[in-house]
């Protein structure tokens, strides 16, 4: 695939994620209703759909051969090479409650590996977008990854699935040795946010588990688009569906990191509350 090409699909993906993102402007702050998944803390809400009809809309215009992902509505089109993953309103539980990190997340995956995408963050009025051999960028401008050498001197960010009352693999034990090595760690509840932040060089590194294809693929790809590193834990190669992955803005923190999250164990039951 040329340059070119993969440009024009850039600018797809920018263009179904800000007409998600103007769903939601639409939503925000008015009336919507609010729903349970099933599990606590996993919401739906209006917007939610609203958005990812908008965004499928673009994509089965512009892009109508290339199959999508949506986290609400599931698997379209036929299994290739290429893959379109959709998030309309990451950060949900944010939403519903009038904070404002959350965003419209349109990821594509080459050969299974995060390539290109755009998040958009519309209480923000911020997007981002880019991708591998892309570069990267917020609004017009371009963007690059810290230059943070130290886990000391690091800020990280990081999030907790909806089975952490279910599991003992939490992420709980690693949140806590990190918090304890580094200048500081975030939680800010919209992976595609803490991604992005982490491309435009605001945060330094991301690790989360339990996450989905949806979740990651855009920020992924801005992120090695701005200079930056993706993997899995323990430093191979990240596997989009395994729902983990470490960013971090330069390789000497990406092993670092690594070093902290392969001798992490999870933490005794009696160490947190345990189930609500």
């Amino acid at each position: 695939m040329t340059t070119s090409e993969a440009e024009t699909l850039l600018t797809v993906a920018r263009r179904a994620a800000e007409a998600g993102a103007h769903r939601l402007r639409h939503f925000d702050g008015k009336g919507f209703t609010v729903r349970s998944k099933g599990r606590l803390g996993d919401l739906i809400t209006d917007a939610d759909e609203a958005a990812e009809a908008a965004v499928l809309e673009v994509l089965r215009r512009d892009t109508p051969t290339i199959p999508v992902l949506a986290e609400e509505s599931g698997h379209h089109g036929e299994t290739g090479d290429l893959l379109w993953c959709v998030d309309p309103l990451d950060g949900t539980t944010n939403f519903a409650h009038g904070y404002p990190f959350f965003a419209t997340s349109v990821g594509l995956l080459r050969q299974g590996k995060p390539w290109l995408g755009a998040i958009v963050v519309p209480r923000l009025d911020e997007v981002f977008w880019g991708g591998v051999g892309l570069g990267a960028f917020r609004n017009t401008l371009p963007i690059q990854v810290s230059t943070c050498t130290s886990l000391a001197r690091s800020v990280l960010v990081t999030g907790f699935a909806y089975d952490r009352h279910e599991q003992l693999d939490n992420n709980y034990a690693e949140f806590c040795r990190f918090a304890h090595r580094v200048g500081g760690v975030r939680r800010g509840g919209a992976a595609a946010v803490d991604l992005a932040y982490v491309a435009c060089g605001r945060l330094d590194g991301y690790w989360e588990r339990g996450l989905k294809a949806w979740d990651l693929a855009a920020g992924a790809a801005i992120i090695q688009g701005a200079g930056g590193r993706v993997c899995a834990y323990d430093g191979g190669p990240v596997a989009i569906h395994s729902g983990r992955i470490l960013a971090a803005c330069n390789p000497t923190l990406q092993q670092q990191m690594t070093a902290v999250l392969v001798a992490t164990q999870p933490l005794a039951p009696d160490c947190y509350a345990g189930k609500p």
